[in-house]
C-alpha cells in the first residue's frame, strides 16, 4: 500500500498528468479502464437495461440483451434501477459495457475488491477469455493465480519484473504478495 500502483494505472490511462515525464500509449491502443471505484460512473436512477443500452445505443437489442445475460441479468432484471444493485451486480455492469466492444488493452485497478465469490468467478472467467492484453493491480491472490502471465513489483527499492505468472513469482521471491486469503 502506498507504493503508488493506483497512481501508476491512472497515469497509464491519461487520468492523471505526470508531475515530469511522459507517459506515451501507442496509437492503436484502444484503452478500457476499470478503476476501484469504477462503480460511481453509474447513474443510480437509471435502470440496467438503460445503463447499457446508453452505452451502445445503436446495437441490437438482442446483442445487448444477451451481453446482460451473461452477466447474470435476464428478463426483468434489467429493468432494476443501478442504486439497488449490490457492489457486485454494479461491478458485473460496468464489465459488461467495457467488454461489449472490447478495448484491445484492459488496465484494472482492484477489480475484485467488494465482489462475492460468485462474481469473482464470473469476472475471472470473461477476463479469461479476454484476448487483449491486460494490466491489474490486485490483492487478491485467487485472482492474481487465476491471471497473471507477468508480475511487476513496486517495493521501496524500485520495481521489480517476474516474468512468469504469480504461482512463479511466490516461488522465485519467496513469499506471497499481502492481501486477501481465498
Amino acid at each position: 500500500n502506498g507504493a503508488g500502483k493506483s497512481t501508476l494505472l491512472k497515469l497509464i490511462v491519461d487520468a492523471v498528468k505526470p508531475d515530469a515525464g511522459t507517459v506515451a500509449v501507442g496509437a492503436s491502443v484502444k484503452l478500457g479502464y476499470f478503476a476501484q471505484n469504477a462503480m460511481d460512473i453509474l447513474n443510480p436512477d437509471k435502470s440496467i437495461w438503460d445503463t447499457i443500452y446508453d452505452m451502445y445505443p445503436k446495437a441490437s437489442i438482442g446483442s445487448l440483451k444477451s451481453l446482460l445475460g451473461a452477466f447474470g441479468f435476464s428478463g426483468d432484471d434489467i429493468e432494476k434501477p443501478v442504486r439497488i444493485l449490490s457492489g457486485g451486480e454494479k461491478a458485473r455492469l460496468v464489465l459488461a459495457g467495457m467488454l461489449y466492444d472490447p478495448p484491445n488493452f484492459l488496465v484494472l485497478d482492484e477489480p475484485t475488491n467488494h465482489l462475492d465469490l460468485a462474481t469473482k468467478e464470473m469476472m475471472i472467467e470473461a477476463l479469461t477469455e479476454y484476448s487483449g492484453t491486460m494490466l491489474f493491480v490486485s490483492h487478491d491472490r485467487y485472482f492474481l493465480r487465476a491471471l497473471s502471465t507477468r508480475v511487476l513489483e513496486l517495493t521501496p527499492e524500485g520495481p521489480r519484473l517476474y516474468g512468469g505468472s504469480y504461482v512463479e513469482y511466490v516461488s522465485q521471491s519467496g513469499h506471497e504478495a499481502p492481501g486477501v486469503h481465498v
